[in-house]
């Protein structure tokens, strides 16, 4: 049988008990909503198909994601850029609710006002973030209750992007890495120069090797030889391991850094990179310009060298010789040249 308890701010608790089964309870700001709740509560128990949902009463998205970012992001090799959108994702009001209410719509919602600011790409990341948390709460946390990004559309992914350092921009942006306080403008922020004297050489190396930016950011001493003119890999974001071969102007890079007391070769944040890589950006008037995009120069810079793509392949990690078509973009005036 149902009990009904009438609390002081007037709103009405149902209770469930049935032998066998875990104790169910809601509250309702009417009695006849208790009732109906109840009704189809015990019409569950009889017909032997009673979800318990008392965890996912209990939790909001915002808790689901702030667990998920405490204990399974770290584990991921690109877990501090992911805990990074976990945290932006946990300032939406959609996240204070109830995982037994969160619905389709409020994340349909959060999708559409999302695609005026961002591109489909980057939300649907967001959206496999929410959806992996869930999914992981379901499954080891006992929380249970459905995923509503199942039911979701998708936006359109972008299209590939081909955009490449122009004439001066690289001269231009190492410019603006260089370590120096050059003032500050009424934000606060520097004018010119940058504090951190990690990602200048950080994103020099990565002109020289097509490296991604976990893979640079993990990069530990250890796995340095430049007398045999490589860096070892031993996890990269394709599940295998590498040797990334160095050019000599990488050895003298690497040579010439000051050693980290905790054995990171670029002793520095996911988050301080982006920061200091798009202002320096934005200083040195480079427009559309993504770190990711220093992949796709560095690649093409190196298919001039190495034009035996499985060779190239090799250096750059891809498994597939299609994606690495895809960060191979010669300019038209030097595919001229070849042909004289």
């Amino acid at each position: 049988m149902a009990s009904f308890y009438q609390r002081e701010s007037g709103y009405w608790q149902a209770i469930v008990r049935r032998k066998g089964y875990p104790q169910q309870s809601r509250t309702f700001p009417k009695k006849t909503d208790a009732e109906t709740w109840a009704r189809d509560i015990e019409n569950q128990i009889d017909r032997g198909i009673l979800v318990d949902r008392a965890e996912a009463e209990k939790h909001t998205l915002w808790s689901v994601l702030d667990r998920y970012k405490k204990r399974v992001s770290p584990l991921k090799r690109s877990g501090d850029l992911e805990k990074l959108r976990i945290t932006a994702i946990q300032g939406e009001t959609f996240t204070k609710t109830k995982m037994a209410a969160l619905t389709a719509q409020q994340l349909a919602d959060y999708r559409d006002a999302r695609l005026k600011a961002v591109s489909g790409s980057t939300v649907n990341r967001e959206l496999n973030i929410i959806s992996a948390a869930i999914n992981h709460a379901r499954r080891e946390w006992g929380i249970r209750c459905e995923n509503p990004i199942a039911l979701l559309r998708r936006p359109a992914e972008n299209k590939a992007r081909n955009r490449r350092l122009e004439r001066n921009e690289e001269k231009r942006l190492l410019n603006e890495l260089e370590a120096e306080d050059g003032g500050r403008d009424a934000q606060g922020r520097l004018t010119t120069g940058t504090r951190n004297t990690w990602i200048r050489p950080l994103v020099k190396l990565a002109l020289e090797t097509a490296m991604r930016r976990s893979e640079l950011l993990a990069l530990r001493w250890e796995h340095v030889n430049t007398k045999k003119r490589r860096v070892h890999l031993p996890l990269t974001k394709n599940g295998s391991a590498r040797d990334v071969p160095l050019s000599k102007a990488a050895v003298a890079l690497l040579e010439g850094l000051p050693r980290s007391i905790d054995g990171r070769v670029f002793p520095t944040t996911a988050d301080a990179l982006k920061k200091a890589f798009s202002r320096a950006c934005e200083r040195a008037g480079i427009d559309d310009f993504h770190f990711h995009d220093l992949r796709h120069e560095a690649t093409s810079r190196l298919a001039v060298k190495l034009p035996n793509v499985i060779e190239l392949a090799a250096v750059t990690g891809h498994k597939d010789l299609r994606m690495l078509a895809r960060y191979y973009h010669p300019r038209v005036e030097d595919l001229a040249k070849k042909l004289n």
